[in-house]
């Protein structure tokens, strides 16, 4: 069975479109209608005219694309590829901690369950936290689940305090100071580009910090030929990719081979076209729940809107 011509054959015939995150196994890309990070993705599904939405991503990813797209079907291609990160909160976790801080506006990454975004005041992504911390107004909010994501918006706003959850992304954290000091020393004329998620103190030895979308646009538009990608392995094994489709000329490193979300890569060709068969793993919040986790991502659209 050719798994590509099948799935691209059942989303014509049940008016699907297939959301991929660069995350992915890069195969996915194949059979994907949009490729791209948490933000890019959240606004696809927020415009799509499909009656079926497969999320080739994580959980909360999925959930998101429900939140937005209400009366569509949402389906995940593995119910089993959860987010780290978003399990370190809970609902309860949350109450906790809003309770230790009262009366400071919650921030929630989308890294997060529709339950979390519920009970904050605004989400973002990694490539609009800044924008929106910036556009709260708020001299003084929690942040939660990442703590590295939550300080390094604190570090690029000088009159914003931001208490942090104690939250992080385990692929992201095994990426070390000795390690941007080897990449420094094998390849010194070479770009060091990270996200947010890495240790403090890793970002602060790179030369480019941003979401997986924005490290993608910084290689594809600079002009230096050889960069250090310091992210999951997607984004690198997608830059080589098209690095080779479009002669760039230029090459890429990952900055060590076990930056790999597990997760991520338990979805596949083979459950993808599964799931778009027979309509499996669909999505569903309580009402009550999707009710106040879309004014949540509603608000992250409108602060993001005003940096535009």
């Amino acid at each position: 069975m050719n798994l590509i011509k099948e799935i691209n054959e059942l989303k014509k015939q049940k008016n699907a479109i297939i959301l991929t995150h660069c995350y992915q196994n890069i195969e996915i890309d194949e059979v994907s209608d949009f490729v791209g990070d948490s933000f890019y993705l959240s606004k696809m599904a927020s415009k799509t005219d499909a009656d079926i939405i497969v999320f080739a991503g994580v959980y909360f990813m999925a959930q998101s694309a429900k939140l937005l797209s209400p009366n569509k079907k949402v389906l995940l291609p593995n119910l089993d590829s959860g987010c780290l990160m978003s399990d370190m909160i809970t609902r309860d976790d949350l109450i906790a901690f809003k309770n230790k801080h009262p009366n400071l506006p919650v921030v929630c990454y989308i890294n997060s369950t529709a339950e979390v975004k519920a009970l904050s005041d605004v989400c973002c992504t990694s490539s609009n936290a800044i924008d929106v911390v910036k556009n709260l107004g708020a001299k003084e909010i929690l942040f939660v689940p990442d703590t590295y994501l939550g300080k390094y918006v604190e570090s690029k706003l000088d009159d914003v305090k931001v208490i942090t959850y104690n939250g992080f992304c385990p692929t992201h954290l095994r990426i070390r100071i000795n390690d941007i000091e080897n990449a420094r020393k094998n390849y010194p004329s070479a770009k060091i580009l990270a996200h947010p998620e890495c240790h403090s103190e890793v970002i602060k030895l790179c030369d480019f910090v941003g979401s997986t979308k924005e490290i993608m646009d910084f290689c594809q538009k600079s002009n230096h030929k050889q960069y250090i990608i310091a992210t999951e392995k997607g984004v690198y094994d997608r830059l080589c990719r098209d690095n080779i489709q479009n002669s760039w000329n230029k090459e890429f490193i990952l900055i060590n081979d076990n930056i790999v979300c597990p997760n991520m890569k338990k979805n596949t060709l083979e459950n993808i076209y599964s799931t778009l068969l027979n309509e499996t793993n669909e999505i569903t919040i309580e009402d009550e729940v999707a009710k106040n986790a879309v004014k949540c991502i509603d608000k992250m659209f409108e602060y993001a809107s005003l940096a535009v």
